[in-house]
Order: C-alpha cells, then sequence, then structure tokens
C-alpha cells in the first residue's frame, strides 16, 4: 500500500462521506464515539506539540485573548496596533506631549503636529471605529512645552539644532515616531 492509501486511510477518508449520526443516538454520545474510533486508528499519534503543556497563564482570567497577545508578541506586532484609529491617534499625542522636549526645533514639531493633525482630519472624514472625540493638536502649545523644556535644560545640555534640510528631501521625525513597515 502506497503513503497516501496509507495517510487517507490513517486520516479516516474512505472515498465517501463521513457517517451520518444515528437516529436513536444523542450528538455528544455520537461525537464521543467518533473521537474513540479515530483515537484507536491512531488518528491523534504524532501530532505537533504532542506530550506539551499548554501554555495557559493562570491569573490572567482572559483565556479567549490570550492567543491574540502571543500571536502578536511572536510575531512582533506592537499593542498600539490593536487599538482603533481614534485611540492609536490620541495615544501618538500623549507621547508626542511627554516627548517634546527631544525634539531639536520648532519646525520639527510643527511638521509632527501638522501630520497627526492631517491624520485627525482623515480619520473624521470617514470615521472607522467607535466614536471618540479625537481633539487637533495645538502646535503653539507644543513649541511653548519645547521652549519650556529647553530653558529648564542646563546650558552644557544645550545643542545647536542642525542645519535645516531643504523642504522635500526627507522627513526630521524622531525614532520613536516612524511607523514599522512589514516585512515583505
Amino acid at each position: 500500500m502506497d503513503n497516501s492509501k496509507k495517510r487517507r486511510r490513517r486520516l479516516g477518508y474512505y472515498g465517501s462521506v463521513t457517517e451520518r449520526k444515528p437516529q436513536g443516538m444523542g450528538f455528544t454520545s455520537w461525537v464521543d464515539q467518533q473521537i474513540a474510533d479515530a483515537e484507536r486508528r491512531g488518528v491523534f499519534d504524532d501530532l505537533p506539540g504532542a506530550g506539551k503543556p499548554l501554555n495557559l497563564k493562570p491569573g490572567g482570567g482572559d483565556y479567549g485573548d490570550a492567543w491574540v497577545r502571543d500571536y502578536a508578541r511572536r510575531e512582533g506586532v506592537q499593542p498600539d496596533e490593536f487599538l482603533p484609529t481614534p485611540l492609536r491617534l490620541r495615544r501618538e499625542i500623549e507621547r508626542l506631549t511627554e516627548a517634546v522636549g527631544g525634539f531639536r526645533s520648532e519646525a520639527e514639531i510643527r511638521e509632527v503636529a501638522g501630520d497627526i493633525n492631517r491624520r485627525i482630519v482623515e480619520w473624521r472624514r470617514i470615521p472607522v471605529g467607535p466614536p471618540v472625540h479625537v481633539r487637533l493638536v495645538n502646535a503653539d502649545d507644543l513649541v511653548a512645552r519645547w521652549r519650556a523644556a529647553q530653558a529648564a535644560r542646563p546650558q552644557s545640555a544645550r545643542t545647536e539644532p542642525p542645519p535645516q534640510a531643504p523642504p522635500g528631501t526627507g522627513s526630521r521625525r524622531p525614532r520613536w515616531w516612524r511607523r514599522r513597515r512589514p516585512a515583505s
């Protein structure tokens, strides 16, 4: 008997439709009988992960979402990618206000604020996700925070901003701001 016929027989495929449940038998007992028959045939032998414990984390309580978190961790997906668009935009605004002191120039702050505002306006045109209001970023407030942070830094820690690149020659966004591109 060749290998494919052995495999089909082992998997329970005999060239016909699976038998129907007998009329007098309950569904659960019929399913249990099908599982027992498959065990006798050896269908469940040599499955990947056989003999290994399940990776269930007690104490979490939400086992339904555990596989999603594990999959995202294995694939390197950031948790923010699961958020709806308005909440993701709000989180970006929060991070921007926290990191405003690390920018090199006012122009850079205004560019980043303009980019966020453009995406907020795009989302407002065709809102997808929960109806959460997302306010526009006030670039003047961010610049005022940046100036306060610059004044609070010691003189030796301040550096002159590098000369600005001509418009349209690339983005000067901080590293945390760049989106991760999917690998092809």
